[in-house]
């Protein structure tokens, strides 16, 4: 999936705790949620289709992938 993000306005989760190791997202792209490493903004991004983030996030609230 090719998605334009010159125009991405990125930001960091909620519980971020500013030490490094967190990613960005950037809202606003039908259908697709690109995601950066907050360390590299100008490295690579991948952008995942939204149900399969949406999986994954419900998956990290549901504890599946241990304590993150």
């Amino acid at each position: 999936m090719h998605v334009d993000l010159s125009g991405a306005k990125w930001r960091k989760s909620s519980h971020s705790n500013g030490g490094g190791g967190c990613i960005e997202v950037a809202d606003g792209f039908l259908g697709a949620v690109p995601v950066r490493d907050s360390k590299d903004p100008s490295g690579p991004a991948l952008v995942f289709p939204d149900g399969a983030w949406q999986s994954f996030i419900a998956g990290v609230r549901a504890g599946e992938f241990g304590a993150v």
